[in-house]
């Protein structure tokens, strides 16, 4: 019997050293998600009691995306904040708020669309406008045509007509422009010839939404293979001799955009470090120091913001920081705030090529999520119309 008993004790054993490794690496993991829980909360509470937000780089536009995408902007800050918006576009009576730089146009874009607003249509003014003058977004590199590319993206938008041009801008040529860009190594800087972590992360942003395109996801694979080698033990990335928050931020946030969570993908643990840890390595009350030691910086805790919102908008199974078409009402194709039959005809319409929906358009319309547009989705939206259970 003797043996017998032993081999019940080694496999008891067995069991019970499996179950405390996992309970232990549950905890871990418990432990963790609960730091940055209360780390989100700990700053969405001092973000909303900030001065009410304006146009800006730091305290405007990206406070107000970041609360927006994470759920927590209240609609009087929304509305001071679009009226702020008003005000500026009308002081500067034209759809260029800046001479040079397309970014400016865009991140007030961005927190438009965050908040619900169009900014195809404020104060009398298209601010897309500019982003369709290919020239313009070339002023700043290759970093217009990324972000450029972001905000057209972030719902789906046409690119508008614009007198002014004399090349007007395509998604094809930002991709290109984009592309071009890339450094033989595989990642971005504002030289062409290294991999700056926090440029190499934006243009995989920007690349995300055409991973279908084959040289699309070859240069994004690349990249990957780039951050993960400069990613340092303590989880964060060094950006031109300093390790940094704002770089760790766009790292979470390039992923979270194509889907991967920075957590528990092995190419990014250093040491069983992550991305995640190496933006807490930067906690300070209230938010993030840029570089250690330094104390609470505007900037970086913004930017750590939003890099949280997007990792639990990529947790909870929700579209990415800048995929904003989940604000948009499911199944009205005609986007007349309503869903009936009249959407459905218009599938339909699309289906027997009788007419050729626009990006947005297209996007609804696609309802089971299949990848094309077909009669099963006209049929979907009518159950819809009609009340049908589930849908």
């Amino acid at each position: 019997m003797f043996p017998d008993m032993k081999r019940l004790f080694i496999s008891a054993l067995a069991i019970i050293t499996s179950a405390v490794i996992l309970f232990t690496g549950f905890t871990a993991e418990a432990a963790n998600g609960r730091e940055i829980n209360s780390k989100y909360e700990e700053i969405t509470a001092y973000l909303k009691s900030c001065p009410s937000p304006g146009v800006g780089a730091v305290g405007g536009d990206w406070l107000i995306m970041g609360l927006a995408r994470g759920g927590c902007l209240d609609e009087k800050t929304a509305e001071a904040y679009y009226k702020d918006v008003e005000k500026y576009v009308k002081g500067k009576n034209s759809a260029y708020l800046h001479r040079s730089k397309v970014t400016e146009n865009v991140r007030v874009a961005l927190a438009l669309t965050a908040i619900g607003k169009n900014p195809e249509i404020v104060a009398g003014r298209n601010l897309l406008e500019p982003i369709a003058d290919l020239s313009f977004v070339r002023k700043q590199g290759f970093n217009g045509s990324v972000w450029s590319l972001i905000a057209l993206d972030s719902l789906q938008y046409e690119i508008p007509s614009n007198p002014k041009a004399k090349e007007l801008t395509t998604r094809d040529l930002l991709i290109g422009d984009i592309l071009d860009a890339q450094s033989e190594g595989g990642g971005w800087d504002i030289n062409g010839v290294g991999a700056d972590p926090d440029m190499t992360a934006m243009a995989v942003q920007a690349l995300a939404p055409y991973t279908s395109k084959p040289e699309v996801r070859q240069a994004i694979e690349k990249a990957l293979a780039v951050l993960s080698e400069k990613q340092l033990e303590n989880g964060s990335f060094n950006t031109y001799g300093e390790d940094t928050p704002e770089s760790c931020a766009q790292v979470i946030v390039a992923l979270g955009s194509i889907g991967v969570n920075c957590e528990s993908d092995e190419r990014f643990l250093k040491k069983g470090n992550s991305p995640i840890d190496g933006l807490m390595s930067f906690s300070t009350e209230n938010g993030f120091e840029h570089l250690k030691g330094e104390g609470f910086n505007q900037m970086a805790t913004e930017q750590g913001y939003y890099a949280l919102v997007s990792y639990q908008r990529l947790t909870s199974g929700k579209t990415s920081l800048y995929d904003m078409c989940d604000l948009l009402l499911p199944y009205d194709v005609n986007f007349d705030g309503r869903v009936n039959i009249n959407d459905a005809t218009l599938i339909q319409k699309q289906v027997a090529r009788l007419v050729e929906l626009n990006l947005r358009a297209t996007k609804i319309a696609d309802v089971n999520r299949s990848g094309k547009i077909d009669i099963n989705d006209a049929t979907d939206t009518q159950k819809k119309a009609a009340g049908y259970e589930g849908y």
